[in-house]
């Protein structure tokens, strides 16, 4: 499926376009992270990135969850695979319950992080031409293009190395995603969290 070991870069030397800006000053920040089934990759996403947030100090200013795009697992647990890599690490995936993205979901969130370029073309096609510049992969805001293009991708059916494959790569973005959320909450902290 994937290479066994990423790119030892902090992150890609390509510029990344700025995350935009709240929809409400003031409001929660919300981010919704997108794959397919809501099963694999962006519940584990969802998992790392709160722990992310936590630790960037923007715990209540972010607000996380996760959706699919497809409706095969609506009201199922996280995958197997993927909730056994989580808990390898110390994470809990047990409470994970699949969901699926509507419409109108889209005035609701400011960014939406799609696992990959179907997921991400699908969410712009469901936008149109409302909230698309809130539409990105979760691997360019993560620093990972150097990585299959800014592409999470999908472990399902695979083992216990992919799926932890993916994690790393997830564990990899998500402090990179924290620091562009505080910048766009605090331009002036430089990518750092505001003082509480």
């Amino acid at each position: 499926m994937a290479p066994t070991s990423i790119p030892d870069r902090p992150g890609s030397e390509l510029p990344v376009p700025e995350l935009p800006v709240p929809r409400e000053p003031g409001a929660p920040y919300r981010v919704c992270l997108v794959c397919l089934g809501n099963i694999c990759r962006s519940p584990m996403a969802e998992t790392v990135l709160r722990a992310a947030i936590e630790a960037a100090g923007l715990d209540g200013a972010v607000i996380v969850d996760s959706a699919g795009t497809g409706d095969w697992h609506i009201g199922g647990p996280m995958n197997s695979g993927a909730r056994a890599a989580l808990t390898s690490r110390g994470y809990d995936g047990s409470a994970h319950r699949a969901r699926q993205i509507g419409v109108s979901w889209l005035p609701e969130r400011d960014l939406f992080l799609a696992m990959d370029a179907r997921n991400l073309a699908d969410l712009r096609r469901m936008a149109g031409a409302q909230s698309r510049d809130r539409i990105r992969l979760f691997g360019e805001v993560g620093g990972l293009s150097d990585v299959d293009g800014g592409e999470i991708p999908d472990p399902y059916g695979g083992n216990a190395a992919d799926f932890g494959y993916v994690l790393d790569l997830l564990g990899r973005a998500a402090p990179v995603v924290a620091g562009r959320l505080a910048q766009v909450l605090d331009p002036a902290s430089g990518g750092r969290a505001a003082p509480a």
